[in-house]
This record gives structure tokens, C-alpha cells and sequence, in this order.
């Protein structure tokens, strides 16, 4: 079991996207997509700029690891295709990828990662799908922008700050993950528990 941790630079409940009972990442972060498996567990915290830096935002047992066609095509993450004339919750689904065959490409749909006027943004496109890879849980918490700040224990705990810089950790020692884990089930939360921290400045 890996713990893996970063910073949520831009929180929308887009990646991760925590709604409809699942918390999936299924954009951004291809270096942790490409290597999490069943059972690690993935902590997001908050950025300095937002003055949220050691609060958490949201952390996730990975139960389910899935292909991007596989994702697009179960009816259990239908409600995570976005609409952007529907609500923030629906406006910021995740599940908008797809590889065809027939013409050997990438489908993004209209979406938070595509450009404002609904077409492809390639940069977007070749980011995200390096890493054929969504992380799905239904084991998880996510406060978005009212996380709870993480105990000072786990921010210097034999050297090792849980908080990431710039891209990810996940060389945490294996008693710090356990006792992080053991903190995290005490809080007896589960769930969506709270709003994006972006959704107050997005229309």
C-alpha cells in the first residue's frame, strides 16, 4: 500500500471529480494515474496561494483502476459526462475521453479542459491521455475548500512533510502511511462533504 500526495492547485471538482458516489481522477496528474494501483490511497491538499497549504482537500482509497474507453462506456460514470448547461456539479464531470479506433484519435468532449468555445485543446488532449489510466474510489472524503488541517505529526514525521511541491510524493515510510490512514478512518466521515474552493470565483 502507496500513499500518494499533491497539491490541488485548482479545485473545481473536476480532478478529482467527487461526485455521484464515486471519486475518480481521471485528468491532470498522469505520473500518479500511470503508476497508483488497488489499494493505495491518494491525499490532495491545498495550495499556498490559496492560503490552504496543510489542509486537506480530499483523500482517496483507490478501489477500481480502469481504462479511459472502459470509463466512458460504464453506465456507472454516465453522470460524469459533462454538461455545461446544467449545474457545476454536472458542468464539471471528468469522464470526457475516448480513443477511436477508425480514425486513431482522441475525443474530448466539451468540457472544462477543452477551449471556451467547445473545441479540442490539444495540449489538454496529449497531457491527460499519456496515461490511459482512471483512478476510481468509493472509499473516500472530500471537503474541497473546508478540509481540515493536517496534524503536525504528519508534516514532519522522520523527515517526511505529507505535503507535496511541485508534482507528487509517494516515498513515504510505511509506519507514516498506516498511522496517516488510521487518522484519516478516525475522522468517521465519509463521502462529499464539502463545496469546490474554485466554485466561488467560477460562474
Amino acid at each position: 500500500m502507496k500513499l500518494y500526495s499533491y497539491v490541488v492547485a485548482r479545485d473545481f471538482g473536476f480532478a478529482p471529480n467527487p461526485f455521484y458516489q464515486f471519486c475518480t481522477l481521471g485528468t491532470c496528474k498522469p505520473g500518479i494515474r500511470n503508476s497508483a494501483e488497488v489499494e493505495d490511497w491518494i491525499v490532495g491538499t491545498g495550495s499556498k496561494s490559496r492560503r490552504r497549504k496543510g489542509h486537506i482537500v480530499f483523500v482517496m482509497r483507490v478501489t477500481e483502476v480502469m481504462q479511459f474507453n472502459n470509463y466512458w462506456s460504464d453506465s456507472r460514470f454516465k453522470q460524469k459526462k459533462p454538461n455545461l448547461r446544467g449545474s457545476k456539479k454536472q458542468a464539471f464531470g471528468d469522464n470526457i475521453y475516448y480513443y477511436d479506433p477508425a480514425t486513431c484519435e482522441w475525443h474530448q468532449e466539451d468540457s472544462h479542459h477543452s477551449f471556451p468555445d467547445g473545441k479540442p485543446n490539444e495540449k489538454n488532449i496529449n497531457h491527460d491521455t499519456q496515461t490511459d489510466r482512471v483512478l476510481i474510489s468509493d472509499d473516500y472524503i472530500y471537503w474541497g475548500g473546508e478540509g481540515p488541517q493536517i496534524p503536525a505529526k504528519y508534516r514532519s514525521f522522520c523527515g517526511s512533510d505529507l505535503c507535496a511541491g511541485r508534482g507528487y510524493k509517494c516515498n513515504f515510510p510505511d509506519n507514516m502511511v498506516d498511522e496517516f490512514v488510521n487518522w484519516v478512518r478516525s475522522l468517521e466521515v465519509q463521502g462529499y462533504c464539502g463545496t469546490p474552493l474554485d466554485w466561488s470565483n467560477s460562474p
